[in-house]
């Protein structure tokens, strides 16, 4: 990287920090400073580099000071450099090629409920990534914790994703969203509404613990709603303790191969979910969904754009428990997959695969 801009600069620290783990506060120090930087004229940034007042800019502190001054040098900064040297290690073949074939993501969250930033950035990142679409699925109303989005909040991003993806064509950002599953299996939104998204997220985020005859009941019951495509991170477990969920989180309990074979039978596709702390369902059960002949997405459940390229935690996965391309939704192309986002079959037969 030979002469970064300085926001560039600012923002793809972010993004690695992100993609790393990191803690939010020193992300969001990088960020504030990439939207400081950005609003600050070319002539007043370059003179309080020479000056050495750049922190006098309150969002700006030292390091964020010294990568601007690097960047505005010409240089690469140092703790960007840093960052690229340690930025991971490469994919295996089988798991490079699954992930060359993902289009799109199908989960991911913006600042609408408990993501850390605008859709337009995760719609940006997702696009330098490689991919023609991404979905963004926020949270329904009942998770509060999560700033969940009411009927009326949702109309509203409904207009703001037909704004934005007038400017970013052909990249396509979806509508959508992680709907919450309620103790009797019904989707916590309107209907009317969900009819109208083009990719829904079903998943459990309240009574994890319920038995396993009732967890299983609750599941079915959602794996058969019209409008339901993915079933997310089935099992709720959190394998590594740390950030927003705190500690660690044993799976629920419920028939997995029953659930599977409704999955199989209402053409609804078990989520792969990359994210490194959830890595749901565990292998012994995604084999049993490739038994069961379900379908699958990788999705990074993205809450801030570094997160987007968690993907390759589900690829490699999917690679371990022999899980066939042809049957992951997004290898699709955005058309073929909103084919089957709106095609609902009758129990027992499978929608035609598209394309």
């Amino acid at each position: 990287m030979r002469g970064v801009e300085p926001v560039e600069a600012l923002r793809r620290i972010a993004f690695l920090l992100e993609r790393a783990r990191e803690p939010t506060y020193r992300v969001r120090a990088f960020r504030t400073a990439a939207d400081l930087a950005e609003k600050t004229s070319p002539g007043e940034l370059a003179g309080r580099a020479r000056d050495g007042t750049l922190t006098a800019l309150p969002g700006i502190g030292k390091v964020t000071a010294l990568v601007i001054e690097e960047a505005l040098r010409g240089e690469t900064p140092v703790y960007l450099r840093r960052l690229e040297a340690t930025e991971g290690e490469p994919l295996d073949e089988t798991t490079a090629a699954l992930r060359s074939a993902l289009k799109g993501d199908l989960h991911t969250h913006s600042d609408w409920s408990d993501g850390g930033s605008p859709i337009l950035e995760m719609a940006e990142t997702a696009r330098s990534l490689g991919h023609e679409y991404l979905a963004l699925t926020d949270h329904s109303p009942r998770l509060k914790v999560a700033n969940g989005l009411s009927a009326d909040r949702l109309r509203r991003q409904l207009d703001v994703v037909a704004e934005l993806n007038a400017g970013l064509a052909p990249f396509r950002i979806l509508t959508g969203i992680e709907v919450d599953i309620l103790e009797d299996g019904a989707l916590d939104q309107d209907p009317d509404l969900l009819e109208r998204l083009d990719v829904v997220v079903a998943s459990v985020h309240s009574k994890l613990r319920m038995d396993r005859v009732a967890m299983t009941k609750r599941m079915v019951a959602a794996i058969a709603n019209p409008r339901v495509n993915i079933l997310g991170h089935c099992t709720g477990r959190i394998v590594k303790a740390g950030g927003k969920r705190g500690g660690l989180r044993p799976e629920s309990e419920f028939d997995a191969a029953l659930v599977f074979d409704a999955c199989a039978a209402y053409d609804v596709a078990v989520e792969i979910n990359s994210r490194p702390e959830r890595l749901d369902p565990p292998k012994r059960l995604l084999r049993l969904a490739v038994e069961a002949g379900c379908r699958f997405a990788i999705d990074s459940d993205a809450h801030a754009p570094g997160q987007l390229d968690w993907q390759p935690f589900g690829c490699e996965r999917a690679a371990r428990c022999a899980v066939p391309a042809s049957q992951i939704v997004n290898t699709l192309p955005p058309d073929a997959l909103l084919t089957w986002t709106r095609a609902k079959p009758p129990p027992s037969s499978p929608r035609s695969w598209p394309g």
